[in-house]
């Protein structure tokens, strides 16, 4: 356990503490939020801090009894017995963190390889999701879509938000991180007559939520263009210019909205998602500045990976980084998720503990 580090994060509770009891932060939501959020992330090593310390005190007490008293070795022993558990439980609270963790999160689903079939299956990933995220409470919330004939996606953004402050600092991010590449399906497609099974694929993009502090973007550095919004087939369904596209010269960054009437809010809604990729390439380029020492166990650099497979016939999935395999597919694409996140976060905290304990999270 790192003595320095403790003191650090502790002085910063303390600090943030009396930040948020200042009444002219209130003035500053984006502030608010942030302060709100790290004194969450932190408040559970406080706690484990204040329990480990009162443990100490006993132990203190019990051998100071003890000593005038024989009768008292025995909560000595067991006072001691304690303390274990309690250093081991803000050890590992201490290890280095994703900082994005508290984050909410911007998801991305685009229909690949498979032509109709991979759309619908891309919606099937959407609900899936968008299930998950009942069952935990959050909100999500449609910022741009593109649906196919079938009533697929061929592409779809989605922010996934908590409500409040994420509990130990625990945000959606830190539960959805693990999604990001291609999801592959094995089944009958609907449109197949002769009953073949099929393979198609869809990719999913997961990116932290940034906020206008996060990246700094110049007005002069974006291109914004405005054109009539589509649907499915290419039929116009607009009469007036509402969809943006915006480009962000010094990196070639595109993003396009339509889903709004109104260009402004289409405009507000391209500016989101290119602040949370620009967000994520400036990670990236960090962690690969860093070295290969530092890749993730369960996750890596190329997002265009296979990392999931979902077998119908066999009502299997599979999480290849892994190798983890299950026989509940049903479930799962019903929004139980958490038996799959939590082995890759088991994965991922293993990976730490063995050394790799400043990896990016992507």
């Amino acid at each position: 356990m790192s003595n320095d580090r403790l003191s650090t994060l502790l002085a910063e509770y303390v600090d943030l503490e009396r930040l948020m009891e200042d009444p002219s932060i209130h003035s500053d939501q984006a502030l608010v939020r942030r302060v709100g959020r790290r004194f969450a992330e932190l408040a559970p090593i406080y706690a484990a801090n204040q329990e480990l310390e009162a443990a100490r005190a006993d132990l203190a007490a019990a051998k100071e009894l003890a000593a005038e008293d024989s009768g008292f070795a025995s909560e000595v022993e067991a006072v001691a017995a304690v303390l274990p558990a309690l250093e081991e439980k803000l050890g590992e609270m201490l290890m280095p963190r994703d900082p994005n963790d508290a984050k909410d999160v911007i998801v991305e689903i685009k229909a690949g390889e498979g032509g109709q079939e991979s759309a619908l299956f891309a919606s099937d990933l959407l609900r899936m999701y968008t299930r998950y995220a009942e069952r935990h409470g959050w909100v999500v919330e449609v910022i741009d879509s593109q649906e196919s004939d079938l009533g697929g996606v061929k592409d779809i953004s989605v922010a996934v938000k908590t409500k409040g402050m994420p509990t130990g600092g625990h945000g959606v991010w830190s539960r959805l991180k693990w999604e990001g590449g291609v999801h592959r399906v094995q089944r009958v497609p609907v449109t197949e007559s002769q009953g073949r099974i099929h393979t198609s694929a869809a990719g999913v993009l997961v990116l932290p939520e940034a906020e206008d502090v996060d990246i700094d973007i110049q007005p002069g550095d974006l291109r914004i263009d405005v054109y009539r919004s589509s649907g499915p087939g290419g039929q116009s369904v607009n009469t007036t210019d509402s969809a943006v596209r915006i480009t962000h010269l010094p990196t070639g960054t595109v993003v396009s909205c339509q889903n709004e009437k109104s260009q402004l809010q289409n405009k507000e809604s391209a500016m989101r998602i290119l602040r949370s990729r620009l967000l994520a390439q400036a990670q990236e380029a960090a962690d690969a500045a860093a070295g290969d020492a530092r890749k993730a166990q369960v996750r890596t650099v190329d997002r265009s990976e296979r990392v999931r497979t979902y077998n119908y016939p066999q009502n299997r999935i599979t999480d290849h980084r892994i190798g983890y395999t299950a026989y509940n597919l049903d479930l799962v694409l019903g929004g139980e998720l958490d038996g799959v996140l939590d082995a890759l976060a088991q994965s991922d905290r293993a990976a730490r503990l063995a050394g790799d304990s400043d990896m990016p999270r992507r």
